[in-house]
């Protein structure tokens, strides 16, 4: 049976598998990501696969989910929480290994594993959105990715009379800003979160302004691409208990749903890219 190494490479941890063509995963290593140094970042990555893999004899590709801007071959521009630029992620594991070698936005590979292997796989068209320390986003139809850009956080969205990149609004990150702007102290999304709950009256006002904003936004993705559905992720989601029925009560000619492939989304969505890729 092929196989495809999967690599989901965050600035945290490296995650690499074995991955079947039934999408059963084989094998998982994990190790600290390298930050800050090019070469022993490249040298991680690769050291990660030798050590993870001990048998190349089914693997087809390798295939790899990276936080940053990657151009058509492959080529890193930067990957800022890695604190690395300019990265030849894909040619250097190609000598390493002599296989082919395919490199995405990790959004758009998690989208890949929504719309190939998750729950809402049978959808025709799927977005996929993830609410973090930024916001991502992908669109998939019948399974594979369209051109709809991945750096949607960086969309203009007004507040206040004043124009803002709409992930520094509103993502996890963005909701202290969001806060800042309207006298609300915080350390982070979950302390909001915690005075909504609590019914702090200047809060409440800061959230409705956030389900407006976040509701918007998904509005006008609908307008542009007409998704199915759209699958929410991210951290923000630890608090979907109590956003996510307001959320979707804002946007009623949407379909919202929570992403259904989790953790493994990374590592999966990479092998639905290799398959897909190698063909």
């Amino acid at each position: 049976m092929k196989k495809i190494i999967a690599c989901d490479i965050g600035g945290t941890n490296t995650r690499v598998a074995l991955i079947d063509e039934n999408y059963h995963i084989e094998k998982v290593l994990i190790h600290p990501t390298v930050v800050g140094n090019l070469d022993k970042f490249l040298a991680n990555v690769a050291n990660t696969i030798r050590e993870a893999i001990d048998d190349f004899s089914d693997v087809i590709a390798i295939a790899a989910g990276v936080p940053g801007r990657v151009r058509y071959d492959g080529y890193i521009y930067a990957l800022p929480n890695v604190h690395v630029t300019q990265i030849p992620l894909s040619e250097y594991l190609q000598k390493e290994f002599n296989l082919p070698v395919f490199v995405r936005n990790d959004a758009e590979i998690a989208a890949l594993a929504e719309a190939n292997v998750g729950p809402y796989k049978s959808c025709k068209s799927l977005y996929f959105v993830t609410i973090s320390t930024g916001v991502g986003g992908a669109l998939c139809i019948d399974g594979r990715l369209v051109n709809s850009s991945y750096e949607v956080g960086h969309t203009m969205t007004a507040y206040k009379n004043e124009l803002h990149e709409f992930e520094h609004m509103a993502s996890g990150t963005g909701l202290r800003r969001l806060c800042d702007m309207n006298g609300l102290n915080v350390a982070n999304a979950k302390e909001f979160f915690d005075l909504v709950r609590n019914e702090h009256p200047l809060a409440q006002r800061v959230y409705k302004d956030w389900i407006h904003m976040l509701a918007e936004w998904i509005e006008m993705n609908q307008e542009n691409f007409s998704p199915e559905i759209f699958v929410l992720t991210g951290g923000v989601m630890k608090s979907k208990d109590l956003f996510f029925e307001d959320l979707r009560r804002a946007c009623p000619f949407s379909r919202i749903e929570e992403c259904g492939c989790g953790q493994e989304a990374g590592l999966v969505g990479a092998a639905v890219f290799g398959f897909q890729s190698a063909k």
